[in-house]
Order: structure tokens, then sequence, then C-alpha cells
């Protein structure tokens, strides 16, 4: 499995259409909004199909702004699966939403690095277990008792519990939308930016 995160250079499946030509425009609109102004080549995207663009925004609005879970631990959960499908492009979108929400550098090169959910120096035991189960739900689906066991251990809250499994089932869905359909980063496309 390619770990390094580059971006390909191949093309995207699915032409591009102008911004001027997506629509409907209160969809584009509350996309753009979500987004802070600005759609992404993702949205662009699923906008292709404005019934899952809309049932698209909505749950994934949901999972970035109204969870209880730890953004940290969301964010390591996403890298994580970025990491896992060699999804450079969700990779390019949630590192630096890592480093925001308190995460270190480092650490994000540790999780590019040979067996991270062991790796005591780069993380704690809370963030080992968050990427043990990253790990397990991305490779395996099936997720060893043990492997649960540990994260019930050092994130108690069921609630927090079933945010993060959702967290981690919904960018495996989010990257194999990207992967499967060669989504551009948005630095790869001429007029387009984030």
């Amino acid at each position: 499995m390619n770990h390094s995160n580059n971006p390909t250079k191949t093309a995207p499946r699915i032409a591009s259409v102008p911004d001027s030509a997506l629509g409907p425009a209160a969809l584009v609109q509350a996309i753009a909004h979500r987004r802070g102004g600005t759609l992404l080549n993702l949205d662009r995207m699923l906008l292709r199909s404005p019934v899952f663009a809309s049932g698209w925004n909505s749950f994934m609005g949901a999972i970035r702004t109204q969870l209880s879970l730890d953004p940290c631990l969301r964010e390591l959960a996403i890298c994580t699966v970025a990491v896992e499908t060699n999804a450079p492009y969700e990779w390019s979108q949630h590192a630096p939403e890592f480093l925001a929400a308190g995460g270190s550098q480092a650490q994000l090169d540790a999780l590019k690095g040979d067996k991270p959910s062991v790796n005591a120096q780069a993380f704690d035991a809370t963030q080992r277990a968050v990427i043990a189960l990253a790990q397990a739900m991305t490779r395996d689906v099936h997720v060893d008792d043990t492997i649960f066991g540990a994260l019930q251990a050092v994130l108690p809250d069921a609630q927090q519990q079933v945010e993060l499994v959702g967290v981690i089932a919904s960018y495996n869905m989010v990257s194999r939308f990207l992967v499967a359909l060669q989504v551009q980063m948005e630095t790869d496309m001429p007029g387009t930016g984030t």
C-alpha cells in the first residue's frame, strides 16, 4: 500500500462543468456557505447529482460540526482513513484540520510511518486506539474485540464511540468516492482554489 499521499496527475473520470452551470442555485449556495464561501472540486463532482449532493452536504455538515467527539480525534481518524485508502485529496483537506484542532506535524508524519497505532512516542493511548480502530475498519471492516475494548477503555462515552465509528465509516465513503472518480485536488485544476 502506498502511504505517500502524493497527488496523482490523472484526469477526473467525469469532466467538470463551470461553476456557473452548477445547480440548483440554492443547493450550490448552501454547499458554498458550509465551505466558507467556496466550492471544492469534491462538491463540483457531487453536484453532478443534486439529490446526492444535498444529502451529502447535510450529512457531512453534521459530522463536521455537530458531534460531541473531540475534533482532534475526529481529524486523526479521518487522516488515518486517508492514509489507509491512499486518498491524497482527503489527506490534503484534513491534515490542516488536524493541525488546527491541536495535532502536530510530527504526528501527521508518524501517521504515514510504520505502525502508528503502537507509536507511543507520537500518540497518546487514546490516539493510538483511534488509529487502531480506523485501520481495522478500513482494512478489514471487522473490528476485533481487543481493538474495540482498547478504545472503550480510553474513550468510555458510548455516544463518542458511536460518533467515532460513524466518522470512520463516513470518511471511508468519502475516500472511495474521491479515489474512484479521481477527483483532482484544487491545486491540480486551473482556476479553482480552496
